[in-house]
């Protein structure tokens, strides 16, 4: 049995399944968010004002270098799944399919970025 309205197979839409699953990913993510943003913070906030081999050497400590790359991660997701929500909102056909693997690409790229940046630092 299918629950769409006339309105719902005429446009296309389906039912509102999805919605669930990415409320709790979007949850989830916040939650982690609160202890990442600070986190993130307070090690920019420590590594300031530091000359390059200092900042180098506190960066190469595998505590702060595995919060960085944590923090980096959720945070880079949480805005990828932002912007997917906003673009699957407001772009249609085929630019909207394209926009979400743009999006896509450039979230990865940039958290391979920083695994690379911050494994190069800390190796």
């Amino acid at each position: 049995m299918r629950y769409l309205t006339d309105r719902k197979q005429a446009t296309g839409m389906g039912s509102g399944r999805d919605g669930t699953a990415h409320f709790w990913n979007m949850i989830v993510s916040s939650i982690l968010m609160v202890f990442a943003v600070p986190a993130l913070v307070l090690i920019v906030a420590a590594a300031m004002g530091g000359s390059h081999a200092e900042v180098t050497a506190y960066l190469a400590q595998p505590g702060i270098a595995l919060i960085t790359i944590l923090s980096a991660g959720v945070i880079i997701n949480h805005v990828m799944h932002e912007a997917l929500e906003a673009i699957e909102d407001y772009v249609h056909g085929t630019a909207g399919k394209l926009s979400i693997v743009a999006c896509r690409a450039f979230a990865y790229v940039l958290i391979a970025a920083t695994v690379f940046a911050v494994a190069r630092i800390a190796l």
